[in-house]
């Protein structure tokens, strides 16, 4: 797998037309500066792409991710287009996140991110790979089944895997699963590890159609749990049914934790990510 190009393909695709990722979000481009063209490998091959701005964002419900997935700016006027979101943001009266890459120009743009009162969070590797790279079969622990999440019952287990995985509560991610389980979205898959009656881990997949990208997210373990093979199983079931699907690669915004494992999986690290949020003032 090149890394330059599958990098340019997951901008293109998943970042520069990006998809609204649940009901009642838009996606909103700003400042177009004209038509894009990537060719890189698969069905994208040499298509051109429409005008596109020179910030992407995705704007939804309070409980929803808010943010900019994409820039292209120059130092120049990069001050003033961060001070434009903080604004459109703040009118809506939104918390929002500019999802900000090791490779985005400018080279100091998470500088001038602090400057304007955001504050980060933990840097994240961009790992990918390609699926027919990756196993798609891998042992559990005995006594240890995976069990599909298509009920607000599901739902309630994969947030009880959470909340004991990450050491914190999620409201907004339960909302989003289940506004996607009551709209009948077929765009997300989830999944959750059962030992007996108890959530012991939990994971869930977001797909893009059209562009061949499949997202791994959440891939929470337990205290307890660890060590057994639990979060390995879950990416390789993800990937047997986005191979199903006929997806080309799979994505992950990896911890410290979760890379070591990705990387003799097969994933590559191809660039960091870095959230930062910005909180409007009352």
């Amino acid at each position: 797998m090149d890394h330059d190009e599958v990098l340019a393909l997951f901008d293109d695709r998943i970042r520069r037309n990006a998809q609204p990722d649940g009901p009642g979000v838009r996606i909103e481009r700003a400042g177009a500066v004209g038509a894009g063209h990537v060719a890189g490998a698969g069905h994208a091959a040499g298509r051109a792409r429409p005008a596109v701005g020179s910030v992407v964002r995705q704007v939804g419900a309070a409980s929803g991710w808010n943010g900019v997935l994409w820039s292209d700016l120059d130092e120049a006027g990069a001050d003033a287009v961060i001070e434009a979101q903080v604004r459109h943001f703040s009118d809506l009266g939104l918390e929002f996140e500019w999802k900000a890459y090791s490779h985005d120009r400018p080279a100091d743009l998470g500088e001038r991110l602090l400057a304007a009162g955001f504050t980060p969070g933990p840097d994240e590797a961009l790992m990918i790979a390609r699926i027919e790279d990756l196993p798609v079969d891998a042992a559990l622990p005995d006594g240890v089944r995976l069990q599909p999440v298509t009920d607000q019952a599901g739902v309630d287990l994969m947030m009880e895997a959470h909340e004991q995985a990450f050491g914190t509560d999620l409201p907004g991610l339960r909302e989003r699963m289940l506004d996607h389980l009551r709209h009948g979205t077929d765009t997300v898959s989830m999944v959750v590890a059962m030992a007996g009656d108890r959530p012991v881990s939990a994971a869930r997949m977001e797909l893009n159609p059209g562009t061949g990208f499949a997202g791994l997210w959440g891939g929470g373990t337990v205290p307890g749990w660890r060590g057994r093979g639990i979060y390995r199983a879950l990416v390789a079931h993800r990937a047997r049914l986005a191979a199903d699907l006929g997806y080309q690669y799979l994505q992950v915004d990896a911890s410290d934790e979760s890379r070591p494992i990705l990387q003799r999986l097969g994933f590559a690290w191809v660039s960091t990510t870095t959230p930062y949020v910005y909180r409007p003032s009352a």
